[in-house]
């Protein structure tokens, strides 16, 4: 067996595994939307993978989602398959015109339910455009207001940072998800991000709860995986989800093709690791 079959090996359920959680009712209305940022500022550890593909579970489910690339570097935009540097109008006008219609720039993707706000390079010049601001930090949350009853969830992709583009998803947003890479230097910067999320809670959004912390990438076969995944568990108790992501060659592959790994390879180990995690978010409370 060669090592990107091994990687592929689904985890196998064990008598002490907690049971599914339960297929989500449909909805009878769409929206208010409750608005999520994905957020770590360490790069590489799954935050647009699972923006993604938990965005095309949470649709697949029924759920209207808006997805927000909030990353300069337009990785999300990528994975749904568009071209950043086509994009006449982007997230960043959207900042910068409070005037403008967020219809303009919203484009509806070809996966059912999938709305995306894009983003390209231009979104690094808001930044330091944004620091001249009056209520600089809401203008994320101003934008996403003229929308929300239109959705169900948004969910916003954050650059790896904790700078002003980040505290603005932070303030815009009602939930944060953590995604985790299993490895010990990812572990050490979840303190620093913590305490971020605690001064936006106390400065500029009292309603902003942690929904959880998502374990990524994670290898069952290595001693490191196991460890990091204790550590994180003794130090954050029911805050982490119980659904781990693995480690596995589809998600780029599914990347590449421009699609959630949900409709790239359904029956895949990965399709069903995020199908449970809308459930399990969906049961937490963290989406309708």
């Amino acid at each position: 067996m060669n090592t990107q079959e091994a990687l592929e090996i689904p985890q196998q359920r064990t008598a002490n595994e907690p049971q599914d959680f339960p297929e989500p009712a449909p909805l009878a209305s769409h929206g208010p939307a409750r608005i999520i940022a994905m957020v770590n500022q360490k790069g590489g550890v799954g935050k647009t993978t699972s923006s993604i593909n938990l965005g095309a579970a949470l649709a697949a489910y029924g759920r209207k989602m808006l997805l927000v690339d909030f990353d300069p570097q337009g990785a999300l935009s990528v994975g749904l398959g568009l071209n950043p540097y086509e994009l006449d109008i982007s997230i960043y006008n959207l900042l910068m015109n409070p005037r403008l219609d967020p219809h303009e720039v919203i484009v509806e993707t070809e996966f059912d339910n999938i709305d995306i706000l894009p983003a390209n390079i231009d979104l690094s010049a808001a930044e330091v455009q944004l620091v001249g601001e009056v209520a600089r930090e809401q203008v994320l949350a101003r934008a996403l207001s003229k929308v929300a009853d239109e959705y169900d969830v948004i969910l916003i992709d954050c650059q790896p940072s904790l700078g002003l583009l980040t505290v603005n998803a932070l303030t815009a947003a009602h939930g944060v998800v953590i995604p985790l890479e299993t490895e010990f230097f990812a572990l050490r910067g979840v303190a620093l991000l913590v305490e971020t999320i605690e001064k936006v809670q106390d400065r500029l959004n009292p309603s902003l709860e942690v929904d959880g912390i998502l374990a990524t990438m994670f290898d069952s076969r290595t001693l490191h995986s196991k460890e990091v995944m204790s550590r994180v568990t003794e130090a954050f108790g029911d805050k982490v989800f119980e659904t781990v992501i693995n480690r596995t060659v589809k998600f780029p592959d599914a990347s590449v093709a421009a699609e959630p790994i949900t409709s790239f390879a359904p029956k895949h180990a990965g399709s069903e690791a995020y199908r449970r995690l809308a459930r399990e978010l969906i049961a937490r409370g963290g989406a309708p």
